[in-house]
């Protein structure tokens, strides 16, 4: 096996059981991951229209309406009227950024498990190297 197909098969072996286990710590807030992100997403960067979830989560636009209805019915966001009028702005709502610094905190120590051994500054490598791979892949 080269070194990149160690890599790769090292990153599924550690995403699938990762994703799984984050799930079970967001399920007493009704959220799967993948809503999860969208959340992350509006703390980290603010408003953002349906198409520019779709695109930096890379997934179809359906697949992020979807999230999205399903976070609004929890109050988590909601959606306005953009510029255009056709388009749509999600944001979060108050309640919704309770929700996110209190997902955090309940999250933390499973972060901390899922790091333990494991330097901050491997960390911050690993950070930079999955970016640039990220980067790569969507070129």
């Amino acid at each position: 096996m080269t070194i990149e197909q160690q890599f790769f098969n090292e990153f599924r072996l550690m995403y699938r059981p990762f994703t799984n286990q984050l799930n079970k710590q967001l399920e007493q807030y009704q959220l799967y991951s993948s809503q999860w992100a969208v959340l992350r997403f509006l703390i980290d960067k603010g408003p953002h229209s349906l198409v520019e979830i779709a695109n930096f989560m890379s997934i179809e636009k359906p697949s992020v309406t979807r999230l999205v209805q399903k976070l609004v019915e929890l109050g988590y966001v909601e959606t306005v009227a953009g510029k255009d009028k056709r388009e749509k702005v999600v944001q979060l709502t108050p309640f919704g950024e309770n929700i996110v610094q209190e997902v955090q905190e309940h999250l933390k120590p499973f972060l901390e498990k899922a790091l333990a051994g494991v330097s901050k500054q491997d960390t911050e490598i690993a950070s930079r190297v999955l970016a640039n791979i990220s980067k790569n892949i969507h070129q």
